[in-house]
């Protein structure tokens, strides 16, 4: 059977009954699901198997490098005592009274290269120690630490499943950085401000916990650590690198170099007669959009057809690339078939093009991690002077960490891919009609509903993400949002973080790290989650009317 919606009924049913009925490995369930959706969806039947495949290797050569770097990076920083600076920086600067302001902030700015159960795992015993200090607002604090990791962890890259969402969406890293830190950041601020209304209604005392002081001496102020600025290097740098090309690519963009002047008809009148009089091909598409009445009028309805997506045989998919480009292939397509002389060639390698080009190689995010990556082994080496072995061992365990999170994440791709293929895009565009708006804000819904349903069903964040931007990325292909789909990426987000519990690992280690019961994380956890994934909602939504990007 090839109904689109009877193949995503099946493909989300294998993913989340192998995951949740079978607890089957996350990678094994995704990957049985694509190879599933892909025999159901039509094509020849020898690239049946093939075609997950590659779509497979082309998902994890898109991400693999970063993420593995990114787990090199966060292992480094926790090894050598620089995620132990951070947080003092953080406390330090805010004093005690702002202690709870200062978690969020270490937990925000930590949780960018470091896995949440390890950001909490470090921050834990300073909720703690203020805690002894205090006598008072545990809860407000442990809470407070959630706050801030659990939303960079799921909005901002190089962690896996921000990472995936901005590549299967066709979003720019550097775009996907700025939004998802500036909805974050709203996040945050409303769980620390539920925290606090939650730690009056319900005060928690700190319970002990087992090997708590071999904990607390471990994180101590005793140790060595590096210089604020070094301990933040491998953080900022990779983020200012990857901001910069994302500048400079916007500017060169706003050039829109590709659109038709006054000017660039060097023959008006055979221009004209070319036009009019073609019988076929890319010339014969242009009669019914350019309206050659006047040059100026002539260069308006030019520039309209250059902005359609899908008129002219490019040879490359335009669906969601940015406008500017659009305009530069469907311009290269029409000098091609116009008689020479009519229409003058574009100046498309201008000196803000030239610079958007080199800052592609350093705003690489494979190159930025890795210089990123370079700077916090040599900052553990320093610190640390680890033997050849525990050096060795060290970056070992960070890789094996990172090599099943690339296998879940590149499988997610893979699944995306072969709904694709199924053509589920299409399918549900029709139900919601041909307007752009309305398509766009619907699909707002859609996103943060589906990754939602998954996050509650089988409880991984990161996979609810990876599956729901893949089955997303399949309805937009060719469809006109009215806003960047980067907002789409926030939604997903956010539905990611929405319905935690029992079986969600971050609900346990937030169980049992802080001391608390099943009973009490079901009352805190569980809601705090559920105020970060509404807020990031509800901000992408705003965000999307008043600041569309487009």
């Amino acid at each position: 059977m090839d109904n689109p919606f009877f193949i995503l009924f099946v493909g989300v049913a294998v993913v989340i009954g192998m995951i949740i009925g079978l607890r089957i490995n996350a990678f094994i369930a995704l990957i049985s699901a694509a190879l599933v959706v892909s025999f159901l969806a039509p094509g020849e039947i020898a690239e049946k198997v093939s075609r997950v495949a590659s779509a497979f290797g082309g998902t994890a050569g898109g991400v693999g490098i970063v993420i593995a770097l990114a787990a090199v990076i966060g292992k480094c920083l926790m090894d050598s005592g620089a995620a132990d600076r951070i947080v003092q920086a953080f406390v330090g600067g805010m004093g005690q009274k702002r202690a709870s302001w200062a978690l969020t902030g270490s937990g925000f700015v930590l949780a960018i290269p470091v896995f949440f159960d390890t950001v909490f795992y470090l921050l834990v015993p300073l909720a703690r120690s203020l805690y002894r200090s205090t006598k008072k607002n545990y809860l407000k604090y442990i809470l407070a630490i959630s706050a801030g990791g659990a939303i960079t962890h799921t909005m901002v890259p190089p962690t896996p499943g921000p990472l995936l969402m901005a590549q299967q969406l066709g979003v720019d890293l550097g775009v996907m950085i700025g939004v998802g830190s500036l909805i974050g950041l709203a996040a945050a601020i409303a769980g620390l401000v539920f925290s606090s209304w939650l730690d009056k209604r319900m005060p928690i005392e700190m319970r002990p916990l087992p090997g708590d002081e071999e904990i607390a001496v471990e994180s101590g102020a005793d140790r060595k650590l590096p210089n604020l600025f070094l301990s933040l290097l491998p953080i900022i740098l990779p983020v200012l690198l990857i901001g910069a090309n994302t500048v400079l690519e916007t500017r060169a963009n706003g050039e829109r170099a590709a659109q038709v002047k006054v000017a660039d008809f060097t023959d008006f009148g055979g221009l004209k007669q070319a036009v009019e009089s073609a019988e076929k091909g890319t010339l014969k598409k242009l009669q019914d959009s350019v309206d050659f009445s006047s040059p100026e009028v002539a260069a308006a309805s030019f520039n309209m057809a250059l902005a359609d997506r899908t008129a002219f045989d490019t040879g490359v998919s335009l669906g969601r690339s940015n406008l500017a480009f659009v305009e530069h292939e469907n311009r290269k397509v029409i000098e091609a078939a116009l008689p020479e002389g009519v229409l003058a060639t574009q100046v498309w390698e201008t000196p803000a093009r030239e610079a958007a080009n080199l800052s592609k190689l350093y705003g690489n995010a494979n190159l930025a991690l890795l210089i990123s990556a370079v700077i916090a082994v040599l900052l553990y080496v320093s610190n640390c002077r680890p033997t050849r072995k525990e050096f060795s061992d060290s970056l070992e365990m960070s890789l094996m960490s990172g090599g099943l999170i690339i296998l879940i994440t590149a499988a997610g791709g893979a699944f995306g891919a072969m709904l694709a293929a199924a053509q589920i895009g299409p399918a549900i565009a029709g139900m919601f009609g041909s307007s752009g708006g309305a398509i766009g804000v619907s699909l707002l819904l859609l996103a943060f509903g589906i990754s939602s349903l998954l996050k509650f069903a089988q409880g991984s964040t990161t996979v609810a993400v990876i599956t729901a931007s893949g089955m997303i990325a399949a309805m937009i292909d060719g469809v006109e949002l009215g806003f960047h789909p980067v907002y789409l990426a926030t939604a997903i987000g956010g539905g990611g973080l929405f319905g935690s519990w029992m079986n969600d690992s971050g609900f346990w280690i937030f169980s049992k790290m802080s001391g608390l019961t099943e009973a009490e994380a079901l009352k805190s956890w569980t809601p705090m989650l559920a105020i970060l994934g509404l807020t990031s909602f509800i901000m992408s939504v705003i965000l999307s009317l008043v600041m569309p990007l487009v």
